[in-house]
């Protein structure tokens, strides 16, 4: 019977308060959180992925969090198999799933049920490896290939190069299983959001977790080239200032939450609000089915 109850998503930029609006949800209504976050996969990488502490899930178990070590492969493929596993996990315990994130990817591939190509060949591979991250930039572009979410990021080139997230096929409207909701901030209100998180950063030791991680995995590490890690490279290195790293952390937080949204605006299938109107209407739908 709990089957038939929805699967609830919940998107929105970075800062929005997607994450706690989930956790929100899950605890009225007897739910479980998957993340769907391309950089809290990753184990160890804790404070400067923002991801959700023991404290902020308040008892709800999450699940989508620490999946790989920094630096190994991990597709939107691989979260479509893993996401859809624990959907069906989380309702044989008679559970609520609640999809919640910002990678635009990986919960369309999930919502659209995104069918991905197989693996490319070890000389594929070779090849797009032995490209700089520029040169994999312009392989993409020359090629007509989609760029990913973040295009600086050279984990995510590889990955648009060797087809990995790319579709083969997909759905062209949401099966009804799936309520999407996009959380809708304010501009100023997300502005602040961003600078104080980023100052809170330092506070909660973002400094001793990247010496950490850089010494474990390698300062080039492809997941080390994302986030804050790079920044606190350059200030461990005495090239920046804290007061640096904080202003350029903040910007280029901005200009990924204006990249997620150009992302989620393209989805036709998303109720916006703001999260008391989210609350509302998910407390009005499981309500109705009582």
């Amino acid at each position: 019977m709990e089957a038939t109850k929805p699967i609830i998503v919940i998107v929105g930029p970075t800062a929005s308060g997607k994450t706690a609006l989930a956790i929100e949800i899950a605890r009225r209504h007897g739910g479980e959180v998957i993340c769907a976050d391309s950089r809290t996969v990753f184990r160890g990488m804790d404070i400067g992925t923002a991801k959700p502490t023991l404290a902020e899930r308040d008892g709800v178990p999450h699940w989508g969090l620490d999946l790989t070590e920094p630096g190994e492969r991990f597709t939107a493929a691989a979260f479509k198999q893993y996401t859809l596993q624990k959907i069906k996990e989380i309702r044989a315990r008679g559970k609520i799933p609640v999809i919640a994130g910002g990678t635009g990817l990986y919960v369309d591939g999930v919502i659209f049920d995104y069918r991905y190509p197989s693996e490319p060949s070890d000389e594929d591979r070779a090849r797009f490896e032995s490209m700089s991250t520029e040169e994999l930039y312009r392989y993409c572009i020359d090629t007509g290939i989609e760029l990913p979410l973040n295009d600086k990021n050279r984990r995510h080139l590889l990955h648009a190069a060797y087809g990995l997230d790319t579709t083969v096929d997909r759905r062209t409207s949401v099966s009804d299983e799936y309520k999407v909701f996009g959380v809708a901030v304010p501009k100023q209100t997300l502005l602040n959001r961003i600078e104080v998180r980023s100052e809170h950063m330092f506070e909660d030791g973002v400094v001793d977790e990247a010496k950490r991680l850089g010494e474990k995995y390698g300062w080039d590490s492809e997941a080390m080239t994302g986030n804050i890690y790079p920044l606190v490279r350059r200030y461990l290195g005495g090239e920046v200032t804290e007061a640096d790293v904080i202003s350029t952390f903040q910007a280029r937080d901005w200009q990924l939450a204006k990249r997620q949204m150009t992302w989620f605006r393209r989805n036709p299938f998303i109720a916006w609000g703001s999260v008391q109107d989210i609350l509302s209407r998910v407390d009005q739908l499981f309500t109705s089915e009582q």
